[in-house]
């Protein structure tokens, strides 16, 4: 294996000199000032700054803390080791966009037409960062949107779904990523994608936490999606261990991981990081070329559990004081309720999938109450049956290129009718230890997670009562996913416009 020519990297050293004056100067901001009107004060319990690191593609094995014998993840790490760490947190969707709009609502994608990447979201869903602005925090969100395109004027950019500032791109990116700045023309991030992104969102929160704001700030990484674009020396641990490929890959994370290092730096430096709570994710499961040392069944695009369970770790010192972890199940939809619930924030008046874990936090919930589902909707089902898009096409056409297209047109499809059975697509439920994945085709098959983490022994013909009541839970949340799906869900006013804060 040998280092291909990387014109385009900056050296770590060279980056970090650059990158340096304004993540520290972050630290020297003055007292914040006395909140004024239109602010929002933490009462007691509440957390005063609320930051949600979203990785890309990172698998649930691939950190240090989870025993990878190569991957060099020390800041992931020191949080799982002073936080609270999740063992069975699972990503919404095994794709990336439907499990972001999972986190930003708290409901399964599919309520809302986000099926795959380059679907959206739609306009009228209501998003935590719509919730927490109206609560009177700042709202910033940087890097990877890929909910709708990110330029001004689209009905699902960052602004029009809650955010007051945003410096973000349409999907996935890399070194010295183009991103726009609240809808405008691109501009080039120079250098490490990682620290780019963890650099703006710093200088973003400075600002606020100088006006005397509590903040939602939302980092989301275009690492470790491939293609992969690492500066050369984070290749170096790696080099001769595993192909260049996978190299390249860890070489991205352990980025990604020290950006998050020198943004939680600043918070220390600023003073607030007592009472700001980060919680780290990822999207979906790891690529299936690159499946190395995974004890876990299927990849990105599965619902078995490589596809689906993801790290998760949250870290807030005032409201977490002694590091615990945890085995109760959690998913990317538990994300909105939770905050609500730390922040008095009331919820939406629409159907949730997920729930507070408020109680896990303080140590008084270990397993779940009820079932998380899942469903890889069947896309090409709703294409022939429901062709009429819900938003115009060109309202739903990116700016930003990719590395492998010029820009991107998302879709949204509009939904006339609700299902009753025959839903399509593959599908799965978690209760207590057991997991029910229902495939497209053939019959269901039943696994006991707590004894077959790897999804190697099929129980369903042992124990078939088990699987009817299973299957009959999950397609009756399926039939509500349904109904949300037709638009059910959205009044003629009112609410409806709740989630177009800013934009």
């Amino acid at each position: 294996m040998s280092f291909r020519a990387r014109t385009r990297n900056t050296s770590r050293r060279e980056f970090l000199s650059r990158a340096a004056a304004p993540v520290m100067a972050l630290g020297a901001m003055p007292l914040p000032a006395e909140p004024g009107a239109g602010q929002s004060v933490a009462k007691a319990g509440e957390p005063a700054h609320i930051v949600l690191c979203i990785a890309d593609d990172l698998g649930w094995h691939e950190t240090g803390y989870q025993g990878h014998a190569l991957l060099r993840t020390p800041v992931l790490d020191r949080m799982a080791a002073n936080g609270l760490r999740f063992d069975r947190f699972y990503s919404g969707a095994a794709l990336c966009a439907p499990t972001r709009g999972s986190v930003m609502t708290g409901r399964n994608a599919n309520r809302f037409g986000d099926f795959a990447p380059n679907w959206s979201i739609r306009p009228e869903e209501i998003t935590i960062g719509a919730l927490l602005r109206e609560k009177g925090f700042a709202t910033g969100y940087f890097g990877k949107w890929h909910l709708g395109p990110v330029r001004a004027g689209s009905p699902t950019n960052p602004g029009a779904m809650g955010f007051d500032e945003w410096l973000a791109h349409d999907n996935f990116f890399g070194h010295s990523p183009p991103l726009s700045r609240n809808g405008a023309d691109p501009e080039r991030v120079n250098g490490e994608a990682s620290e780019g992104v963890a650099r703006e969102a710093a200088r973003w929160l400075g600002q606020q936490v100088k006006a005397g704001k509590r903040t939602f700030t939302v980092l989301a990484f275009g690492s470790p999606h491939e293609p992969y674009t690492p500066i050369d020396d984070d290749i170096v641990p790696y080099h001769g261990k595993v192909s260049e490929r996978l190299a390249e890959r860890f070489a991205e994370i352990s980025a990604m991981d020290r950006a998050i290092g020198i943004f939680r730096e600043g918070l220390r430096e600023t003073g607030i990081a007592e009472n700001t709570l980060l919680w780290f994710i990822s999207d979906n499961g790891t690529p299936v070329p690159d499946r190395d040392r995974s004890p876990l069944r299927g990849a990105k695009g599965s619902y078995y559990e490589g596809g689906i369970r993801v790290p998760a770790i949250i870290e807030w010192p005032a409201g977490i004081r002694e590091a615990r972890r945890t085995q109760m199940r959690a998913v990317t939809s538990d994300i909105l309720p939770t905050l609500c619930d730390l922040t008095r924030t009331g919820l939406p008046a629409r159907p949730l999938d997920g729930m507070s874990l408020r109680p896990v936090l303080e140590g008084k919930m270990d397993t779940r109450p009820g079932p998380i589902c899942f469903w890889g909707y069947d896309v090409a089902r709703e294409e022939n049956e429901n062709p009429e898009p819900y938003l115009p096409l060109k309202a739903q056409t990116g700016n930003i290129p990719t590395a492998k297209v010029p820009h991107i047109t998302f879709r949204n499809l509009k939904h006339t009718r609700a299902r009753t059975s025959d839903f399509g697509g593959v599908a799965a439920i978690t209760e207590a230890r057991y997991k029910l994945y229902a495939p497209a085709k053939g019959p269901a098959e039943l696994y006991d997670l707590d004894a077959d983490d790897g999804e190697k022994i099929d129980l369903a013909a042992a124990q078939p009562e088990r699987v009817k009541a299973m299957r009959a839970a999950l397609e009756e949340w399926q039939r509500s996913v349904e109904r949300s799906l037709s638009g059910a869900d959205y009044p003629a006013a009112g609410e409806a416009g709740r989630g177009k804060a800013g934009g």
